[in-house]
């Protein structure tokens, strides 16, 4: 009896983990080893601001979440401590702030993660961590959006400065 509440329970978790990863639309695994309590408190506080999902996973567990949703490559990462980190909106939050916190902290380790249906081990994660995030690239294209609109404003004022001198006379009589 106490074997089916177990297994019960286990499968439950499995289907949360699933259900997150295909809610996802980028995530990160981490080997979160070695770090203190003030530095995993930070990191879970920033991660909490940016909209992302950060939490413990049991490897065995995660295993049939990855199966689940086709994402069997990962298997190969699941071992040793680990850490998810998911995000709904922003795919790049995710890899941006871990990467980061990995920069400064080196027992954390970056394993491998996903994004928009794409597997990426350690190195994919890092390159999606120097993308721009969401609002930056916003801003990128609103100084754009900007900058076209000035210049054309210029343009136009000197034409109509132009058109609105007096005419000189170059012939003499």
């Amino acid at each position: 009896m106490a074997s089916e509440k177990i297994l019960e329970s286990k499968k439950q978790v499995v289907n949360q983990i699933t259900d997150r990863i295909k809610a996802a639309s980028a995530g990160v695994f981490v080997d979160y080893s070695g770090i203190n309590v003030a530095d995993d408190t930070q990191l879970r506080r920033e991660l909490r601001a940016a909209g992302v999902e950060y939490t413990v996973v049991k490897n065995t567990l995660t295993k049939f979440a990855l199966k689940n949703v086709g994402y069997e490559a990962l298997d190969v990462h699941m071992e040793g401590t680990t850490a998810l980190a998911t995000s709904t909106d922003d795919v790049v939050a995710p890899a941006k702030i871990l990467c980061k916190f990995a920069k400064d902290h080196e027992n954390f380790k970056i394993k491998a993660g996903f994004c928009e249906g794409e597997i990426m081990d350690e190195n994919g994660v890092k390159a999606l961590a120097a993308v721009p995030s969401k609002e930056q690239s916003l801003v990128n294209l609103m100084y754009v959006l900007q900058a076209s609109t000035r210049n054309l404003a210029v343009v136009l004022n000197q034409y109509v400065e132009k058109m609105s001198e007096p005419a000189t006379e170059t012939a003499e009589a």
